[in-house]
């Protein structure tokens, strides 16, 4: 009886260690890609790390990255600090952006990952940007994440982590690097006396439902990642949401590559940093395209952040 209960026991053993095993080794080709912190979930924050998946990787949601300039609640909300907007104030941006990711937990919070993906959602608060504006669109904040993301994203570029970023992940990059937003695409376009007719983002129907609106993006540069990567001089039909944009990239080191035309005025559809391994600003959605299946070719931005993962970081499950 014994010797039965011995050789299951040995067999189940020898079982575990050849499951695990298998496990291990199939999960070894997934590297991890980080995500940056939200603190809830949206279509496009689920579709991103869906199309990281289908990419060959494993979306790791980052935690939340605090500024040790301001002060906190037990479960990450920042205390004042906040207009009744839900903006951050002129005093709190002022405080993240002098003294940026080296007084905060952004260290600890992306850990040993070698890239990170910006994906879509809020409006970013205008006390973030180089030079602080007030709010002028009230379409909602969430000054927790403006802290976490700029701060992250502060970090990833000083360190030379790829990034890709997507529409306000975009947009951040963009603050972060110095450039000027929009604020609200139909006032910027009224005020240049021009129609516009909701070319980046539908309108609500009568349910209240608003879906993405699909248009093209003309690719500026033969030489870029973005040329590189779709190998197309337009990339069309795109899904966009968005109702900002960025407005001016003079004075910073990004340049952009794609562009879209709304009734004659460009709107900058991608930006990249040339002096970075891999900087990628898109405005537009892939992530939906991917989970969508709206084509095939939107797949290659996620692969190229997974192949960047797995080059740049020691760690795989």
């Amino acid at each position: 009886m014994r010797k039965i209960i011995s050789a299951t026991i040995v067999w189940a053993m020898m079982f575990l260690v050849l499951f695990l095993n298998i496990t291990a080794e199939a999960a070894g080709n997934k590297p991890l890609v980080g995500v940056a912190w939200r603190g809830d979930t949206s279509e496009t924050f689920e579709a991103a790390c869906k199309a990281i998946e289908a990419a060959g990787g494993t979306p790791v949601v980052l935690d939340q990255v605090r500024s040790a300039d301001l002060e906190y609640t037990a479960d990450g909300k920042i205390i004042g600090y906040k207009d009744e907007n839900g903006a951050l104030t002129l005093e709190g941006g002022k405080l993240v952006r002098c003294n940026t990711w080296q007084n905060s937990n952004v260290q600890m919070a992306i850990g040993k990952l070698g890239a990170v993906v910006f994906p879509g959602g809020q409006d970013i608060s205008p006390s973030l940007y180089y030079t602080p504006q007030p709010v002028l669109s009230k379409e909602g904040f969430n000054a927790e994440r403006d802290v976490s993301d700029y701060l992250l994203m502060s970090y990833c570029l000083e360190k030379d982590i790829p990034i890709l970023a997507i529409c306000r992940g975009m947009q951040m990059l963009a603050v972060v690097s110095g450039a000027d937003l929009i604020q609200d695409i139909p006032d910027y376009m009224a005020g240049l006396g021009k129609n516009y007719k909701y070319e980046h983002r539908n309108e609500p129907n009568e349910q209240g439902y608003r879906d993405f609106a699909f248009h093209d993006v003309i690719v500026t540069e033969k030489n870029s990642v973005l040329a590189q990567l779709t190998k197309r001089n337009i990339i069309s039909n795109v899904p966009s949401w968005h109702h900002q944009a960025v407005k001016s990239i003079d004075g910073t080191r990004l340049k952009t590559t794609g562009i879209s035309k709304t009734n004659g005025t460009d709107i900058i559809e991608a930006v990249e940093r040339p002096d970075k391994t891999f900087v990628l600003g898109l405005q537009y959605h892939p992530e939906i395209a991917v989970v969508r299946h709206l084509d095939e070719n939107s797949i290659v931005y996620f692969k190229a952040i997974v192949n960047l993962a797995k080059e740049n970081s020691s760690e795989v499950i």
